[in-house]
């Protein structure tokens, strides 16, 4: 089979297609014949070696993938060969043609979700279930602020908040990724490039401040998230790219709380709960998967520049 491989950290052009042998799944696991694959921003960060979790090198990155099962280990009766699947991780790696799992930690796919879909599914879905209601414990009526509302957790996060019945407001920086975001059910859209978008979110809210707000870029945007929080309001840390300054008072006069998420940290029982609910999603479509870039296996070094390219718009993938 063909596999992207890491020999070496660095930057996209270390992604090489390579011929690797056929996998074959042992006890408890199985084989997914992989059709498309997720591409995550943490993908290029493991692969650059500034990521905390470094795998062993050579290794071949991913973990979202979607496809049919090839091949199944003892014990495995959940699925059998041909069934449509998602996984969430895998044990070998989601960039190839082939990927071994835990046969616990893949999901069935909805026979109307496309491969495109079903691999949009695990970090982007399952990073904003677990920001949302694992970590901010969103409830109905509740405003929310997401950042970055046009991007793969972004869309997310919009359709995940609208089903539970938040009023949602997103920001995104682009006029198409402004019009996907409300299209996916925003209440109201934010330009996020504009000087003065903080005080337009503040408005948004007649003075009220958000009860939530998902955030995506904390070194940018965290010191005046705090300024636009509700009592008790609380910002959930998705993603940042270096350190920043706040003034804890913000927090203080609003008993507010800042808290952060890692996906990696949910264990096996928190990723099966929290598929649960995303696999009702999709069978009820009130989560759709939006993708924005197909991009073929061999060309990985684009797809690693263009999820780190401003403008963000739904989900790439690669496709094998």
């Amino acid at each position: 089979m063909k596999a992207i491989r890491v020999s070496e950290f660095g930057d996209p052009q270390v992604l090489k297609l390579e011929e690797v042998a056929d996998l074959k799944p042992g006890a408890g696991q199985l084989v997914v014949r992989v059709r498309a694959v997720g591409v995550n921003p943490v993908d290029t960060y493991v692969r650059a070696g500034v990521y905390p979790r470094k795998p062993a090198l050579p290794y071949t990155p991913g973990t979202d993938a979607a496809g049919t099962v090839l091949s199944v280990g003892s014990g495995v009766t959940r699925f059998q060969t041909g069934d449509r699947v998602y996984t969430a991780t895998t044990l070998s790696g989601a960039y190839a043609e082939q990927a071994l799992c835990d046969a616990r930690l893949v999901f069935p796919l909805p026979a109307h979700v496309s491969f495109a879909q079903g691999a949009a599914m695990h970090i982007p879905y399952a990073t904003a279930f677990r920001a949302l209601f694992h970590r901010a414990h969103a409830e109905a009526a509740e405003t929310v602020l997401i950042h970055g509302a046009s991007g793969g957790v972004g869309i997310a996060a919009v359709q995940l908040a609208r089903a539970r019945g938040l009023y949602v407001v997103g920001s995104a920086g682009s006029d198409r990724g402004k019009q996907l975001a409300r299209a996916e059910g925003a209440h109201q859209v934010l330009d996020h490039t504009s000087r003065n978008h903080f005080e337009e979110a503040l408005a948004a809210t007649e003075g009220h401040g958000y009860d939530v707000i998902i955030e995506m870029l904390a070194n940018v945007n965290l010191g005046r998230d705090l300024g636009i929080l509700a009592p008790r309001g609380r910002v959930v840390v998705v993603g940042s790219r270096g350190t920043v300054e706040i003034n804890a008072r913000d927090i203080m006069t609003r008993d507010g709380s800042v808290l952060a998420m890692s996906l990696w940290n949910a264990t096996p029982e928190e990723l099966r709960s929290i598929h649960a609910a995303l696999i009702a999603g999709l069978e009820n479509k009130s989560l759709r998967p939006v993708i924005g870039q197909e991009i073929p296996l061999a060309d990985s070094a684009r797809a690693h520049v263009a999820v780190m390219e401003p403008g963000a718009y739904g989900k790439i993938v690669l496709l094998t």
